[in-house]
C-alpha cells in the first residue's frame, strides 16, 4: 500500500494519527504484552512515530526501537517530532522482506491489520520471520470499527454501513479484524497467548475536540474515497457529510468500538512453512 492507496490519506493524516494516540494507553498495552527494558523492538506500521517513541521509553537506554512505515509523510513527521536515543525510523513496506533489519525480541502491530483484509494472516506470518524464537508479538486492532452507534438517523446508519461494504471491497479494509487476532497467533503455533478487550471509542455527551476532528476526518476521507453512491441523500455525499457532523455533535449520540489486544510468544520450533 503506497501513500496514494491508503484510505485515510490527507494532508492532515499524520496529525490525526498523532493526536488520537494516548501514550499512557500505548504503554499500558505494551507492558501487558510483556515489553521489558533492554528489548529490541519493531513497531510495524508506526505511522507518525508516537507509539515508537513511547515504546522506546519502556525499553530504556539499553533497548532499541525501530519504527517502520511506508509513508514518506509519516516518516518525515516522526523524524521531526519523535527523535530519541536508540530510536530509528525506517521507510519500508512491511509486506516486503525485513530480514536486513535483524531479529527482534518484541514486535508491535497496532491498528495496521485492518488495512489488509485479504492478506492479514499472511502478513502476520511474514512478521514472525523477524521475531526471535521465544520473542513476543503483540497484535492490536478494532472490531466493529466505526459501526456501533445509537441515536443517529436511520439513513445515516444505512450510509455508514454502505461505506463499510465499499471499503471492504475497494480498499481491502477489515472492520472486523479484531476478532481474528487470536486465531492468527494460534494458527502460527504461538504459546502463552493472551487476549484482552476494552472500549477504544466510548463517546457520549458533549463531543471533545480530538473526537470531533478524528471522526469528521474519518467521515470526510472514508466517505469521499469509498465509492459509495449515498442514495439515501438527494444531495449525495455532501448532504451525508453535513448530517454526520450534526448527528455526531448531538450529546445524545452514543458510540463505542472495542479494541482487542492479543499477545503470544513465538515457538522455539517455529517454521516458516507454518500454515493455517
Amino acid at each position: 500500500m503506497n501513500d496514494n492507496d491508503y484510505l485515510m490519506e490527507s494532508d492532515e493524516e499524520s496529525y490525526r494519527l498523532d493526536i488520537k494516540t494516548d501514550p499512557k494507553l500505548v504503554q499500558q498495552q505494551a507492558l501487558w504484552a510483556g515489553i521489558r527494558p533492554g528489548m529490541r523492538v519493531a513497531d510495524l506500521g508506526c505511522g507518525p512515530g508516537k507509539t515508537s517513541f513511547y515504546l522506546n521509553k519502556l525499553v530504556g537506554p539499553d533497548g532499541v526501537t525501530v519504527g517502520i512505515d511506508n509513508s514518506k509523510q509519516r516518516m518525515a513527521y516522526a523524524n521531526k517530532h519523535y527523535q530519541d536515543k536508540n530510536l530509528q525510523f525506517v521507510l519500508r513496506d512491511i509486506r516486503q522482506d525485513l530480514d536486513d533489519l535483524g531479529k527482534f525480541d518484541f514486535v508491535w502491530v497496532r491498528f495496521v491489520l485492518e488495512y489488509y483484509r485479504s492478506t492479514g494472516f499472511e502478513l502476520v506470518k511474514k512478521i514472525m520471520d523477524i521475531l526471535k524464537p521465544g520473542g513476543i508479538v503483540c497484535l492490536i486492532d478494532l472490531d466493529y470499527n466505526c459501526l456501533t452507534h445509537y441515536g443517529i438517523p436511520a439513513r445515516l446508519e444505512s450510509a455508514l454501513r454502505g461505506i463499510r461494504r465499499e471499503v471492504e471491497k475497494r480498499a481491502d479494509f477489515d472492520p472486523y479484524v479484531g476478532r481474528k487476532l487470536y486465531a492468527f497467533l494460534y494458527d502460527l503455533g504461538c504459546h502463552n497467548i493472551e487476549v484482552t478487550m476494552a472500549p477504544h471509542h466510548l463517546i457520549y455527551g458533549e463531543l471533545n475536540e480530538v473526537d470531533e476532528f478524528n471522526w469528521t476526518k474519518k467521515a470526510e476521507e472514508g466517505g469521499k474515497k469509498s465509492g459509495y453512491q449515498f442514495d439515501e441523500y438527494t444531495g449525495g455525499y455532501e448532504e451525508f457529510y453535513q448530517e454526520f457532523k450534526r448527528a455526531f455533535a448531538d450529546p445524545r449520540r452514543f458510540t463505542y468500538t472495542p479494541v482487542i489486544a492479543c499477545r503470544g510468544n513465538k515457538s522455539e520450533s517455529y517454521e516458516k512453512t507454518t500454515s493455517n
